[in-house]
C-alpha cells in the first residue's frame, strides 16, 4: 500500500486504466476484423517515427504518431484497391519502419537515445500529459462506439453486407485505422513496441473463449487488461523486472488458465 503514496505509481495506475479502455475497444475491432498483423505492422512502423524524431530533435511520440497514421492509411489504401496483397503491404511497412528507425537513430548526433522505454515499455515513466492524451482518446472511443456501434459492428464482421445496406464502409474503416494508430502510439510507454500487439489481442481472445458478443468482449477485455496491468505492475516492482514484459506474461497466464477452464468444462 505504500506504493500508492508515490505520484509515479498513481500515474501508472491511471494510465493502466485508460490504456485498458482504449486497447479493449480498439482491440475488439482488430480481432473481429482480423487485423492483428496490421496492428503489428503499424506498431513496428512507429519505430521509424521515433528514430526520425530523435534525429530531428523533435518529440519522438509525435513523429511516431504521424508515421503510424501514414502507415495505417497506406496499408488500408493499397490492400483495398488491390494494388498489393494485404500481407505483403504489412510486411513492407513493418520492415521499412524498423529500418528507418535504426538508420535515423544511428545518424542522430551525440549520445544514442535510450530506447528501452519505447521498445519494452516502462509505465512508471508516463507523465501527466500522457494521461491527458490517453483520457481524450478513451473518451473519443467511448463516444464513437456509443453512437456508431451497429455500423462498426456490421462493417467489422461483414463488410460486403454493410456495403449493400448503404453504410459508409470506407469512412468507418479509415476512421478506425486512425484510432488504431493513435492507440498504438499512446500506449507504447505501457508495454513497448515489441509487446504492444499482445495487449491489443490477448484480452479479447480470452473473453472470446466464453462469449461471441462483441459488447461483452469489449467490457471483458477492458477488465482483464486493467487487472493484468495492475498485477503485472505490482509484481514487476517487487521483483525489479520490466513492467511491460510482466504485464504481457500475466495476460498469457490468464489466457492459458481460461483455455484450460474451457477445455475442462467441455469435457
Amino acid at each position: 500500500m505504500d506504493l500508492l503514496s508515490y505520484s509515479f505509481f498513481q500515474n501508472a495506475l491511471v494510465g493502466s486504466f485508460l490504456a485498458s479502455i482504449a486497447c479493449g475497444i480498439v482491440g475488439a475491432y482488430i480481432v473481429a476484423r482480423r487485423l492483428v498483423f496490421i496492428s503489428g505492422g503499424i506498431t513496428h512502423a512507429s519505430f521509424g517515427g521515433l528514430g526520425l524524431g530523435f534525429y530531428l530533435g523533435m518529440n519522438p511520440i509525435v513523429m511516431a504518431l504521424l508515421f503510424s497514421i501514414a502507415s495505417a492509411f497506406g496499408i488500408e489504401w493499397v490492400s483495398r484497391d488491390g494494388m498489393v496483397r494485404e500481407d505483403s503491404a504489412i510486411a513492407g511497412v513493418w520492415s521499412l519502419g524498423m529500418a528507418l528507425g535504426v538508420i535515423f537513430i544511428f545518424l542522430t548526433p551525440g549520445y544514442a537515445p535510450n530506447l528501452s522505454a519505447y521498445l519494452f515499455g516502462n509505465i512508471l515513466t508516463i507523465t501527466v500529459w500522457d494521461l491527458v492524451y490517453m483520457a481524450a482518446l478513451s473518451m473519443a472511443l467511448i463516444v464513437v462506439f456509443t453512437y456508431f456501434y451497429w455500423e462498426i459492428l456490421f462493417i467489422a464482421f461483414d463488410r460486403d453486407f454493410a456495403q449493400t445496406q448503404g453504410l459508409p464502409v470506407r469512412l468507418v474503416e479509415y476512421a478506425m485505422m486512425l484510432f488504431v494508430a493513435i492507440t498504438i502510439v499512446l500506449t507504447i510507454r505501457l508495454v513497448g513496441i515489441m509487446l504492444l500487439m499482445s495487449l491489443l489481442t490477448i484480452p479479447q481472445m480470452t473473453v472470446n473463449l466464453f462469449t461471441d458478443s462483441f459488447k461483452r468482449i469489449i467490457f471483458g477485455s477492458v477488465a482483464i487488461g486493467f487487472v493484468a496491468c495492475v498485477v503485472g505492475l505490482w509484481l514487476s516492482y517487487l521483483i525489479d523486472v520490466p513492467s511491460g514484459a510482466f504485464i504481457i506474461l500475466i495476460l498469457v497466464v490468464v489466457f492459458l488458465a481460461a483455455k484450460a477452464i474451457k477445455a475442462h468444462r467441455a469435457r
